[in-house]
């Protein structure tokens, strides 16, 4: 390679480093704003956040990078890189195209915005207000129409934002996936439904005290190999994990008194995207490659760890005792029957705290909303009734009021639309990646009845966690299974596991 383009490189890299570091300073402010932040801080804190946010924006589509870019991506060139500066360059191609034309001024109007609406959001949730939210939101949809004509229409408004979540993703692909899994789940719910053999739930409906269930959560993480010298748990209203490098990533549960199991599914939740970030190889330290492939490939590791590890009948063997020790209100309870509750099959408002066959209905609801709202002019008033009236036709049951309704997600108030889909592609993902691990590991329940996790999580470190961004979704899940996206295998799954529980 010539010395002028050596050169370019390592500028390059350097520039890339430098947006990186404002990633890091940005995920940082907001982690902040989410988990304590005093309220009388947030207009400036919003603030601050719009101008770093803008920042990097704008060192990302600038004059500078685009001649390094024109150098770089020539193709005498790009076939001389490294593989990870071959696959920074074309990520920061793509990145270039799609926003060059954005103005920064309309990226830090955005910023403001969603980090204003995050807060009242809160608010808004606690109060069941949607009106006072609504403007907020209204803005929102706006300013993001307005930046999928920037962006450029793909086949559909909707596919635009599809694909900054799960690249190459379209209407077209989910819509054909949804159906094949629907007429596999919609029977299964109905022989579910009609079963004689439910679960008993009572021993659920108790108060679980919040320092315990702080105690038996970190212990899980412990035990899932989650690294507490990269990262820590907090407290927020709606959990999350927040990749700042692979040095430090930080999650968050929330904890409800009257319900133990919801802190313990969203800490292995959020400690699967944790383990994720935490193992990425060192060699993307630094680049804008450290950091999970895709939102769909990242919920396939968080849906691994919370049900198909953290709901299987193996992982309570081994930890139901201990969940005993920390509430003894449980020691009369059967691991077999406690096992059965958790795995109870009932429809529900609250996603977060679906089962793992109603959750997809939960997902295909917001997904068709979102297409509504941006391919269909529905408008951001009639949110809450379209909301109530797709809730009452997938799951049989009405929102008493929008906290528990159209409001209980954070996501939307973030501006995060196109994401939705990305759980139930990662339910997919991971029982593809699940139905691998199983052959390539016959003792995977054994370890698991051991406590001995550590062993799948190096086996996923070494097939997924390592790569970070360095491989497309496509190209990691046919490296891991050897085929594309296959939606049967969490058909086949939820069929199993729900027979035996059942006895269907």
């Amino acid at each position: 390679m010539e010395q002028h383009t050596q050169q370019q490189l390592e500028s390059f890299r350097n520039l890339a480093r430098k947006i990186k570091s404002y990633h890091e300073a940005i995920g940082l402010l907001h982690w902040d704003l989410r988990t304590g932040a005093p309220k009388k801080g947030i207009p400036t804190r919003s603030e601050t956040l719009g101008m770093l946010s803008t920042e990097a924006f704008k060192l990302q589509t600038s004059a500078e990078m685009k001649s390094y870019l024109d150098t770089l991506t020539n193709p005498a060139v790009l076939e001389q890189l490294e593989d990870i500066d071959r696959r920074q360059v074309e990520d920061c191609q793509k990145e270039y195209n799609r926003s060059q034309s954005v103005p920064p001024e309309k990226v830090q109007a955005y910023t403001v915005l969603t980090a204003k609406s995050e807060t009242a959001w809160e608010d808004a949730k606690h109060n069941s207000d949607f009106a006072g939210f609504s403007p907020y939101l209204t803005d929102i949809v706006k300013l993001k129409q307005e930046f999928i004509d920037y962006w450029g229409v793909k086949d559909t408004r909707y596919d635009t934002l599809l694909d900054m979540y799960e690249p190459e993703l379209t209407v077209e692909k989910v819509d054909a996936v949804f159906a094949r899994l629907k007429a596999r789940l919609v029977p299964l719910q109905e022989k579910i439904n009609a079963s004689a053999n439910k679960p008993n739930t009572e021993f659920l409906n108790q108060l679980f005290d919040k320092d315990q269930q702080e105690k038996f959560s970190l212990f899980i993480l412990g035990q899932m190999g989650y690294d507490f010298e990269a990262g820590r748990l907090d407290e927020s209203v709606h959990p999350f994990a927040t990749g700042l490098n692979p040095g430090d990533v930080r999650i968050t549960t929330n904890y409800l008194q009257d319900d133990v199991t919801s802190a313990v599914f969203s800490s292995l939740h959020e400690g699967g995207h944790a383990l994720y970030e935490q193992n990425i190889d060192d060699s993307l330290a630094g680049t804008l490659l450290a950091e999970g492939t895709s939102m769909g490939i990242h919920e396939s590791q968080s849906r691994l760890w919370e049900n198909m590890i953290g709901r299987s009948l193996p992982f309570w063997t081994r930890y139901y005792k201990d969940l005993q020790q920390h509430f003894p209100q449980l020691n009369e309870v059967e691991l077999e029957d406690f096992y059965r509750a958790i795995n109870r099959v009932e429809s529900s408002l609250i996603r977060i705290e679906a089962d793992e066959l109603t959750y997809n209905l939960h997902i295909i609801i917001r997904y068709e909303i979102e297409k509504m709202l941006f391919n269909e002019g529905l408008e951001v008033k009639d949110l809450p009734e379209t909301w109530n009236a797709k809730y009452k036709e997938y799951l049989g049951v009405v929102p008493p009021n929008d906290g528990v309704g159209v409001l209980q997600d954070v996501h939307w108030s973030g501006g995060d639309f196109g994401y939705f889909a990305s759980y139930s592609l990662g339910n997919m993902y991971a029982a593809q990646i699940l139905h691998t691990l199983r052959k390539e590991m016959p003792e995977f329940d054994a370890h698991i009845a051991e406590g001995n996790l550590i062993p799948i999580k190096e086996w996923l470190t070494d097939k997924i966690y390592r790569y970070g961004k360095s491989r497309t979704p496509s190209e990691l899940i046919v490296a891991v299974t050897g085929e594309e996206l296959n939606p049967d295998y969490l058909a086949d799954y939820l069929e199993a596991k729900y027979a035996e529980i059942y006895k269907l």
